[in-house]
């Protein structure tokens, strides 16, 4: 999977953990999927996952991850096998992204512009083209040159980024006992109003910090739209216009409690950490208004920039930021019990706990 801010594969022992100790659900919405990681492992142990996201390329990555089924691998190798047969193509996704900025090598600019017109000229149905345009992205993800988000770029070439692209096959899982997965775009709270399973996972943003100007690269390749760019990082001209109350300190406490009303899952589970724009006790409160509540806890790295530390503009360090984890709260909705021994196998601490 690509590299992702806020990714949670850390703590996917512990999500499916609680997740699996739930009664009588078999199906969950993943309501801020990004790379789909969550609802990936979930679908892994045989729920029914419904992903939803506000951008294109988690949707993408959703369609790939969580609806596609393995009973199509064949179909898919296929399709990967032709890929890697095309021809360069340097054009304005090599000039955009590897010439007036650096993300990547031109001869790996233009190996991503021949494939990814390729796939559009494939007569693919919506999973299959997914499917592709995931390969795609992951592939140009091992040979970018940048820390992990697409704000800047190195200004020298990382080392993977001198490897050439490669498509790798997808690794489907087998479709849920329960039923197809699906993958959605909407504004968080849409979703919230409209979709339906027992179990509602909810990782909102923290912070100011947008996804899509973290990864506006990915948007791009999967819209194919040639879209206006600004700046020297060349982002999405939407970059700039494009707001959510869940990035903002003064919207979010109300954006959370129209999603959370909304909801019609039994139970909700919450990932959320010590330095988002609402607090613990806060958070405790929001979600109370559902059903009783259970807070638990773990330590988590903090994103790659905090161990990287601060630099000027010309990239000369300039001061260490002042930690390097923080704490990772799972809030539980719902009456449901977990042992001791199950909590710390996963390295959780109960915090608080309305039952």
């Amino acid at each position: 999977m690509i590299k992702y801010l806020g990714s949670k594969r850390v703590l996917i022992p512990a999500i499916s953990a609680l997740i699996r100790n739930i009664p009588d659900s078999r199906s969950i919405i993943d309501l801020f999927s990004g790379t789909s990681r969550v609802g990936c492992a979930l679908k892994s142990i045989g729920w029914r996952v419904v992903s939803n996201d506000w951008n294109h390329y988690a949707r993408t990555l959703a369609m790939s991850h969580v609806v596609f089924d393995s009973d199509r691998l064949a179909e898919a190798t296929t399709i990967l096998d032709h890929l890697r047969q095309i021809t360069p193509v340097d054009g304005w996704f090599t000039e955009t992204y590897c010439r007036k900025s650096r993300y990547f090598t031109p001869e790996n600019g233009a190996r991503i512009e021949g494939i990814r017109q390729a796939i559009d000229q494939l007569d693919l149905d919506d999973e299959l083209r997914c499917v592709a345009l995931t390969s795609l992205m992951e592939a140009a993800d091992r040979v970018d040159s940048t820390v992990g988000v697409q704000m800047a770029y190195l200004k020298s070439w990382a080392p993977r980024a001198l490897q050439p692209l490669q498509l790798r096959d997808p690794e489907p899982l087998p479709r849920s006992p329960h039923g197809k997965s699906e993958a959605h775009r909407l504004e968080a709270r849409e979703a919230a109003a409209t979709l339906e399973a027992d179990v509602a996972y909810l990782d909102p943003p923290y912070n100011q910090h947008k996804y899509l100007g973290n990864y506006h690269i990915w948007e791009t390749l999967v819209l194919w739209d040639q879209p206006e760019v600004y700046g020297v990082a060349c982002k999405r001209i939407e970059c700039q216009s494009r707001r959510s109350d869940f990035n903002s300190r003064p919207g979010i406490r109300a954006a959370m409690e129209q999603m959370v009303q909304q909801l019609s899952a039994r139970y909700l589970l919450v990932s959320f950490n010590n330095e988002g724009y609402i607090d613990r006790a806060e958070m405790e409160q929001i979600l109370s208004s559902r059903g009783p509540v259970q807070t638990l806890s773990r330590p988590h790295p903090r994103y790659v920039g905090a161990k990287i530390g601060i630099h000027d503009p010309s990239g000369r360090k300039v001061g260490k930021v002042s930690h390097v984890k923080n704490i990772e709260h799972l809030f539980l909705v719902g009456e449901v019990t977990f042992s001791d021994e199950l909590l710390q196998e996963v390295g959780l601490t109960r915090e608080h706990s309305l039952l």
